[in-house]
């Protein structure tokens, strides 16, 4: 069974954080690099494209939230507290945050994003342009970089695809070079 399948059958089909049953797509949430059970949630395309803030936030929309921030999924509660941090400004996701309960563990994955800082306290991850990197973006390498601890040469123009970005420092991001996990330098990269 596909881990799409899995996720399909554990979610009856439905979007888990809003149980709509059209345009659903599996999501790996981030950090995570690796697509598996625990990291992914079955989400429509309406919640997706406003998670990846490629819409304008309809609070109205994250009322769904008061029930899907109870799954026994801890990647749905993760997705979950996230929104629920973008939306503290309204008022009434303060309360449901205020009841939620995460562990230690999936406190910090939720916490890795940083959606539970100010917007002035943000780590703000950006290119040799000044331009604004987000996890899954695309960049190129502008110089050939040797990659620490083996005798690899990631060579100028080289592709980076669905980087992640370090959540603690914003010099740093990773991704795949030649099939292989490195860290890399955001002064050396321009997204494409």
């Amino acid at each position: 069974m596909s881990l799409l399948q899995m996720i399909q059958e554990r979610s009856n089909n439905t979007c888990e954080l809003c149980t709509a049953t059209n345009n659903l797509t599996q999501y790996t949430i981030p950090p995570s690099l690796n697509e598996n059970v625990a990291n992914d949630i079955l989400v429509c395309k309406t919640c997706l494209d406003q998670i990846e803030e490629n819409t304008d936030m309809d609070p109205n929309h994250w009322r769904c939230l008061n029930d899907s921030m109870w799954s026994e999924h801890v990647a749905v509660q993760i997705m979950a507290w996230r929104m629920l941090q973008r939306l503290r400004g309204e008022g009434w996701p303060k309360d449901l945050l205020d009841m939620m309960y995460l562990d230690d563990e999936a406190l910090a994955l939720a916490r890795a994003t940083g959606e539970h800082e100010d917007e002035a306290n943000k780590i703000i991850h950006r290119d040799v342009n000044g331009v604004i990197l987000d996890n899954g973006d695309s960049v190129v390498l502008i110089k050939d970089l040797k990659v620490k601890g083996s005798s690899m040469v990631a060579k100028q123009g080289t592709a980076v695809r669905n980087i992640r970005l370090d959540h603690e420092n914003a010099e740093y991001i990773e991704g795949k070079v030649d099939g292989q996990q490195i860290v890399i330098i955001t002064k050396y990269v321009k997204k494409t």
